[in-house]
């Protein structure tokens, strides 16, 4: 049996327990939601109030050019870059994921018609439990084309492969599933889709900041992702686009604003694509929101990716092994993985009461949140989530459970 004294001894030998320290973390609070919101750098309150006073107070527009406003979508891509083994001018932090993924499916079937004119490909494959907006983009985009394309939806991640034939145009899969944390295989499935002639691309939602990424390596198409969860951006945030350099001089996509413009202010009432990332961009960018991304990932420049997944597992195994070692006679089911190849850094547990479950724990402090159907998701983020936060997370829950210290007739809030 795992006592409370053995999760101080992890936290005391926890080589990224001071990165703690950087994070503005409410007292008498475990958070476990940083799959939904990242926690608050400390650094993010001083960079908004710096950009705030000076930048924007006293520089006023100077700050395009002189604190490098212009550039900031593709300067603070680069810094993102390393986390998900993309090469430097290949990332963009700009937009919404929703934005980025309609960016990026609409460049991908256009290069895919593109290189093969005469095939009639005309199916997107992605999975039917997909985040559900990446669903709806994606029939907004079959629809808005009206040209005969048919989403082909997959019922289990055994299935994508067999989905993926040499009908399939384009393959759009979320590396870390945002209800039950299952982690597909990116190495192996884009090798499949090239194999059937497709173009793949990712949305790195629920994995950016978590797990470890090589979309190289992976040899990616297209990738998506937002910053405001494991990256730790804010609430809202920039989302981001990466664009191999290989498909750069053919990515174009519908939403051609002027700062994708090779030449923005001559002011050409024509456009002319830019031919590299910034061909990814549209408008004008959202100065405040996409300057407090620097914030959360200079943290990361403090470890590496491999000792947050190894922190990542022990905290999502010691989690699991708590709950079923003190909560066994409860009606509690594992959704997520157990197989560390094919789990997130989240762990979602169903329970016939789950939505009053969570709320009851987030009245007690430890903050969780709930996906239909009875889905309680807890969220670990190793920069700034202790061994003795899972202890007591589990303590608490299992008072709850015990006790029935829940009420089964809440109304649903609006966010869950």
């Amino acid at each position: 049996m795992i006592t409370e004294a053995h999760c101080i001894q992890l936290d005391q030998n926890d080589e990224l327990a001071h990165l703690r320290q950087q994070f503005a973390l409410p007292p008498q609070t475990i958070y476990l939601d940083g799959n939904s919101l990242g926690a608050q750098p400390h650094a993010a309150l001083e960079q908004a109030q710096h950009i705030i006073r000076q930048e924007w107070g006293t520089d006023l527009i100077k700050s395009w050019n002189q604190a490098g406003w212009f550039n900031r979508p593709l300067s603070i891509g680069n810094e993102l870059a390393p986390l998900i083994g993309a090469h430097p001018n290949e990332v963009a932090v700009t937009d919404s994921t929703s934005v980025n993924l309609f960016k990026g499916a609409a460049a991908a079937l256009h290069m895919q018609r593109s290189q093969n004119a005469t095939a009639q490909r005309r199916v997107i494959v992605t999975e039917r439990s997909n985040f559900p907006t990446d669903i709806y983009i994606l029939e907004g985009l079959k629809h808005f084309l009206n040209d005969g394309y048919e989403l082909r939806l997959v019922d289990h991640p055994e299935h994508i492969h067999q989905a993926i034939d040499t009908d399939v145009a384009l393959v759009v899969l979320t590396h870390v599933n945002y209800r039950t944390g299952y982690m597909l295989d990116m190495a192996a499935i884009s090798a499949h889709a090239h194999q059937q002639g497709a173009l793949i691309l990712w949305d790195l939602c629920h994995s950016a900041g978590a797990v470890p990424i090589d979309l190289h390596a992976a040899q990616a198409d297209l990738a998506i992702g937002c910053t405001y969860k494991y990256l730790n951006g804010g609430p809202g945030s920039p989302a981001f686009i990466w664009v191999p350099e290989k498909h750069q001089a053919q990515f174009t996509q519908p939403l051609t604003g002027w700062w994708a413009h090779q030449s923005p202010f001559e002011m050409q009432p024509s456009f002319q694509d830019s031919g590299d990332i910034r061909a990814a961009l549209c408008g004008t960018q959202p100065i405040i929101s996409l300057s407090l991304v620097s914030s959360g990932l200079a943290v990361f420049k403090q470890t590496s990716m491999a000792k947050i997944r190894t922190k990542s597992l022990a905290l999502t195994d010691l989690f699991i092994q708590l709950i079923e070692e003190r909560c066994a006679d409860h009606p509690l089911h594992l959704e997520t993985p157990r197989e560390h190849a094919q789990r997130g850094s989240q762990v979602s547990i169903a329970h016939p009461h789950g939505y009053a479950v969570i709320q009851a724990l987030i009245e007690r402090g430890v903050i969780g949140d709930y996906r239909e159907p009875h889905i309680m998701r807890f969220g670990f983020t190793p920069l700034y989530t202790s061994f003795q936060d899972v202890w007591q997370a589990v303590a608490i829950l299992k008072d709850v459970l015990d006790n029935q210290k829940y009420d089964t007739n809440l109304e649903k809030n609006a966010v869950t």
